[in-house]
């Protein structure tokens, strides 16, 4: 049906709220933060959209999810419809519904957005993936006839997943290949349960697996199987790394190895893999947060993930350090005004300098110095630079680093052939995913270093065409 409402009526309509628990609830466990639009509030979104010729919305996409199309479905009542729509290019819709950053997507371009706030498309996205996820009736894309093609994936991230619904579309056997005993990568180990609740990710999981994706855990390439034998004895055509970029990084000040100090990457492991998150019924996997001071480094999604995770551990003030403003934090709008609703303590132009200790080796504080913005360095950002004469010091029990990560090392020191840049970041070609060893392609954090969920699935869609025309004309 198209939108019975004027131009000029629809642009005058207000962009529907998403419902929240309340931070003085929520602060306090796991739950979703989140509650989903119901279907009236999805009409009306909806109605909103303009149903522009050249939808930009669409093109603004890494996955090219035909989104004038799902919310026409969506006026029309067919909310499974809207659903299939969008599994049409997006293997994963109610996690990219949860935890994609749309607004530097596709609500970033909308139209109607120039004036006033865009359509909520990850609402609505979130919305006909959850209802067709409650009814049941899951719009399985049907596959092509068996193309006696076999694809390895390593790791079960965004990346690895998004491949992985493509090529089975095409009619290969694929299978994928995760370290850890859960599927999911990232999207299990990282996210926290407030903000993706992993039974998403294992039904999301499961649609693949009724597709015909194959799943293997606790296989970890580079030590149990190399990419080598995969192609050679295990007799798969092509490989695709999509393995990720786990490995943390830290500051370089003294007192990083005292008690008390994490990565973000063990800490969020340690509470979503290994089940802190649901103390007492789980002996608690981390240091006991309850009714202590802790503070996080950084300034991204995962920074936020850990502080407002403490948080929810029992900390008694949780602090946000960053060493720049607020203006500049890569973190999502949406996760710093749910930070701030629950109490974090931000700290902003702050930079730690020094970890201290006591005698026996555990963490007391954090010695930080207050910074300045100075001129812009060479990726146009404005250079911290530290006020002479301003240290201070944090106290606190448990320190999180949250700045950053690099390359997962295993694939590449067990692959001679396979060229990597100076970070150790592994090479391919920025169209066809191809890599320096034939039938094997990479993409994702591997490729590009930390990123989002969407663009390590567009890496997985695009890596799926290239392989697929490989095995196709069995040109490199």
């Amino acid at each position: 049906m198209a939108n019975a409402l004027a131009k000029k009526d629809r642009m005058k309509l207000p962009r529907q709220h998403m419902p929240e628990v309340a931070p003085e609830v929520r602060a306090h466990n796991f739950e979703e933060v989140n509650l989903g639009f119901d279907p009236e509030a999805a009409e009306i979104e909806s109605l909103r959209c303009l149903a522009c010729a050249k939808p930009v919305c669409t093109s603004s996409c890494p996955v090219g999810v035909d989104v004038k199309e799902f919310l026409a479905r969506i006026l029309e009542k067919d909310y499974l419809g809207a659903a299939a729509v969008i599994r049409r290019d997006n293997a994963l819709p109610a996690i990219t519904g949860r935890v994609c950053p749309q607004e530097d997507q596709c609500e970033g371009d909308c139209l109607i957005g120039k004036k006033g706030e865009p359509v909520a498309i990850g609402h609505l996205e979130r919305f006909v993936a959850d209802y067709e996820r409650k009814t049941g009736q899951i719009g399985i894309p049907e596959n092509a006839p068996a193309t006696g093609k076999k694809v390895a994936i390593v790791g079960s991230g965004p990346a690895g997943l998004s491949a992985a619904g493509d090529l089975v579309q095409q009619g290969h056997q694929v299978r994928v290949f995760e370290a850890l005993h859960e599927l999911g990568g990232v999207l299990v180990y990282g996210i926290p349960e407030f903000r993706l609740p992993k039974e998403i990710v294992r039904q999301e999981v499961d649609v693949l697996r009724q597709r015909g994706v194959e799943f293997e855990t606790n296989v970890i390439v580079g030590k149990t199987v190399t990419v080598d034998e995969l192609l050679g004895e295990e007799g798969y055509d092509a490989v695709f790394v999509a393995s990720g970029a786990g490995l943390p990084q830290f500051l370089g000040v003294p007192g990083e190895n005292l008690n008390g100090v994490y990565s973000a990457n063990e800490f969020l492991t340690r509470v979503n893999l290994m089940r802190a998150y649901r103390f007492p019924e789980y002996d608690e996997p981390v240091y006991d947060c309850r009714g202590k001071d802790v503070v996080v480094v950084g300034g991204g999604n995962t920074a936020m993930d850990a502080v407002r995770t403490a948080q929810r551990l029992g900390a008694r003030n949780a602090f946000l350090v960053y060493r720049r403003s607020e203006e500049e934090m890569p973190a999502r709008l949406e996760e710093v005004k749910h930070a701030k609703e629950e109490g974090i303590a931000f700290r902003m132009l702050t930079n730690p300098v020094e970890l201290i200790g006591d005698e026996r080796g555990w963490l007391t504080g954090v010695r930080c110095v207050r910074m300045e913005l100075g001129e812009p360095g060479a990726d146009g950002r404005r250079r911290p630079v530290p006020v002479e004469g301003s240290e201070f010091v944090i106290d606190a029990s448990l320190v999180i680093i949250a700045v950053g990560t690099s390359a997962n090392p295993l694939v590449q020191a067990t692959t001679p052939d396979l060229k990597t840049n100076k970070w150790n970041y592994i090479e391919a070609d920025p169209e066809t995913l191809r890599t320096s060893k034939e039938g094997v392609f990479a993409g994702g954090d591997i490729v590009t270093g930390g990123a989002t969920v969407i663009l390590a699935m567009g890496a997985g869609r695009k890596a799926a065409r290239g392989i697929h025309e490989y095995l196709t004309n069995g040109e490199w």
